[in-house]
């Protein structure tokens, strides 16, 4: 056998084994995107349906239309803010569980875990019977004397959920960057005269990036495709895009404009994130030089 014959071999196994996934991943995702597509460029009519010709014209009315706008920055500002509060949050507890030990290491990690385990739509309730105007929230305001504040329907309420719910996924990602970091550097940067704020700056934070980009990456896109918290705890009026994307499917059976403002949302999400994905490398790497 020759050594070119040799070396195709192992590539056909390799193409074989990953035949299946990507025949799968092809039929769940790359064929609903397909479809989902087409669809955005169909004309509407309100009295026929769907009419089997092609426009631009979906396109045009959510690019020209300042309601539209509105609610495209409202999506991406909640999910900005999201990702930021999440950061904020996430990196530190990923630090702390990353110097724990076993068993509490196991422990901690399960209570960043187990709000994977509930539904989004039951800690969506959850947080409605929290915020609502005799929730609890409302009651501990009350005893303070603050008086009740309205939280449900609010962007607040929108956003302490998406929190709670994306928080995982900002924990993990810096968690498992810095499994690699080993404890002997900072001490050893310690011992050299280094401050504690040096440390985390010049030898933490470098290690942190990578799990940092990722989890803001995972964050923001789940946040900006949100449903069911922006839906449940937003109430009619505060509109996100997906719940409009759903409102044109199911209320105005306009099929075409929530396909096609599906589709922008999902552009518009590769195109913040790659930007945000070659900031941060960038500086990640000027660091690193």
């Amino acid at each position: 056998m020759s050594a070119a014959t040799g070396a195709a071999t192992p590539r056909l196994a390799v193409t074989a084994m990953a035949a299946p996934a990507t025949l799968l991943f092809a039929a769940l995702v790359i064929t609903p995107l397909v479809l989902t597509l087409i669809l955005s460029f169909h004309v509407y009519d309100h009295t026929t349906g769907v009419q089997d010709a092609w426009t631009i014209g979906q396109y045009l009315t959510v690019l020209t239309d300042p309601y539209y706008y509105g609610i495209f920055l409202r999506t991406f500002r909640l999910a900005a803010l999201t990702t930021l509060i999440c950061a904020v949050l996430g990196a530190p507890e990923a630090y702390v569980l990353s110097r724990m030990r076993k068993p509490w290491r196991s422990i901690f990690l399960l209570v960043v875990l187990a709000p994977l385990l509930v539904s989004v739509v039951v800690r969506a309730f959850g947080w409605s019977m929290l915020l609502g105007p005799t929730g609890l929230v409302n009651d501990a305001l009350q005893a303070l004397g603050l008086g009740r504040v309205r939280l449900l329907y609010t962007e607040t309420a929108v956003v302490v959920a998406l929190v709670h719910v994306m928080l995982p996924f900002m924990v993990i990602p810096v968690w498992t960057s810095l499994q690699k970091l080993d404890p002997a550097t900072e001490q050893a940067a310690l011992s050299l005269g280094a401050s504690h704020s040096t440390v985390l700056r010049r030898v933490v934070l470098p290690q942190v990036l990578p799990g940092l980009l990722s989890g803001s990456l995972i964050v923001f896109g789940l946040a900006a495709s949100s449903f069911a918290i922006p839906s449940l705890l937003g109430g009619r009026r505060l509109k996100m895009v997906a719940t409009v994307v759903y409102d044109e499917y199911l209320n105005s059976l306009n099929w075409p404009l929530g396909a096609a403002i599906a589709v922008i949302l999902l552009l518009a999400n590769l195109v913040i994130m790659l930007s945000y994905n070659r900031i941060v490398e960038g500086r990640y790497r000027k660091s690193l030089g």
